[in-house]
């Protein structure tokens, strides 16, 4: 069985159906008998949904934040 550790580490993969049969068999086993783990599950799937409903950002907002990360990035002296 997995530990909790384990579980957290592949929940994201195992919400956009990205394991394997096996994996995603572990996984429901241990949220069978894992409540705190049930929860995260169904507190992730709520995010999930949120996101999705948020509206995409307007192109010239993600423009001029990418030109002030990238200036800010130029000014820390790192490469």
């Amino acid at each position: 069985m997995l530990t909790c550790k384990e579980q957290v580490a592949r929940s994201s993969d195992y919400l956009d159906g990205q394991l394997s049969f096996r994996e995603r068999l572990m996984v429901r086993h241990h949220l069978m008998f894992c409540p705190n783990c049930r929860r995260f599950i169904r507190q992730m799937r709520l995010m999930q949904a949120t996101l999705k409903q948020m509206p995409e950002p307007p192109v010239e907002n993600l423009e001029a934040l990418s030109a002030q990360l990238a200036a800010q990035h130029q000014n820390s002296g790192k490469p």
